[in-house]
């Protein structure tokens, strides 16, 4: 699948990925839309890309006005980025997320900023983003639940990536949207991939976010990069194993290099994220995740 085209997700009916083609670069952002009866868009991309999601929205056959939710997983921006101008365009549908994250969305500001400093010039993929109105948007705690009308959507914080992060469970149909608690799902290589960006990851609560995501003993996880994927329960210890290696990694390199740039500096040049993703986008990945584990270690944490 290319950026811009959607698939249904096999297995689940009514829900389909769409292929934001975030950092030009395939393969790499989804958004989910759940033609319910209370139709949903689950994360919304940078909004940068936007057109292309309104015409699979379109596709799909929900309607202007039959639009009933924007669900951002979290307030980064590579999810929740677009989630003002798909308000805009669908005047029904109420924007909703863990509850920390609603004020980043109202008001920007400080979002856009750290964002800008965080992705550095990768923001030329990025697009402002339009604040959602008040009135227009709800915040989150574990264990609400969403109302698609056929089915419902049940909210379990997450908040090893980042403190406003949740992951949505469809128990009926057996499918966890991830976001990214999971981390990132390579179809390619079927493998999974860390995510630790600065400056809020948590190897520790990472850890306990995946246990609880194989404690709903879901069929399907559905990953907010990249796609949809059976459950199994190896893709948790993969990931975890992921996570802690990794740590581990950036941990020793900067004993050994005693340079925080350096260790940066080392991991986008060594990245074998090339294979499947653009040369750009494997760097930028590797700085993120390095810069974010560095983070976590200055606050004390051992890995």
């Amino acid at each position: 699948m290319n950026a811009g085209e959607f698939e249904p997700v096999r297995g689940v009916p009514d829900l389909y990925f769409h292929d934001t083609g975030m950092f030009d670069t395939d393969g790499y952002g989804s958004v989910y839309v759940y033609d319910a009866e209370r139709p949903a868009v689950i994360d919304t991309g940078t909004g940068a890309n936007r057109e292309a999601l309104f015409e699979t929205i379109d596709s799909v056959g929900i309607g202007r006005e039959e639009l009933a939710w924007i669900l951002p997983t979290h307030a980064h921006l590579d999810h929740a980025g677009g989630a003002g101008h798909l308000a805009a365009r669908y005047p029904n549908a109420e924007v909703a997320l863990p509850e920390r994250g609603v004020r980043h969305l109202v008001d920007p500001e400080a979002l856009v900023a750290g964002t800008k400093s965080a992705v550095r010039d990768q923001w030329q993929y990025y697009d402002e983003p339009e604040p959602v109105p008040e009135d227009r948007i709800a915040g989150l705690a574990d264990g609400d639940r969403i109302d698609l009308g056929d089915r419902e959507l049940v909210v379990h914080e997450a908040p090893g990536h980042a403190p406003h992060h949740a992951v949505y469970h469809d128990p009926d149909a057996g499918v966890v949207f991830t976001a990214d608690a999971a981390g990132i799902y390579v179809p390619d290589v079927d493998e999974v991939r860390q995510t630790s960006p600065p400056p809020q990851f948590d190897l520790d609560q990472c850890l306990r976010d995946l246990e609880a995501i194989a404690d709903l003993d879901p069929e399907h996880l559905c990953f907010g990069h990249f796609g949809p994927r059976e459950y199994d329960r190896g893709l948790i210890e993969e990931a975890k194993r992921a996570y802690v290696e990794w740590v581990e990694a950036v941990r020793a390199k900067r004993e050994e290099l005693a340079d925080d740039e350096a260790v940066v500096e080392h991991f986008e040049e060594t990245s074998t994220d090339i294979e499947f993703w653009n040369p750009e986008r494997a760097r930028a990945e590797a700085n993120l995740n390095a810069r974010g584990v560095l983070a976590f270690l200055d606050r004390g944490e051992t890995p």
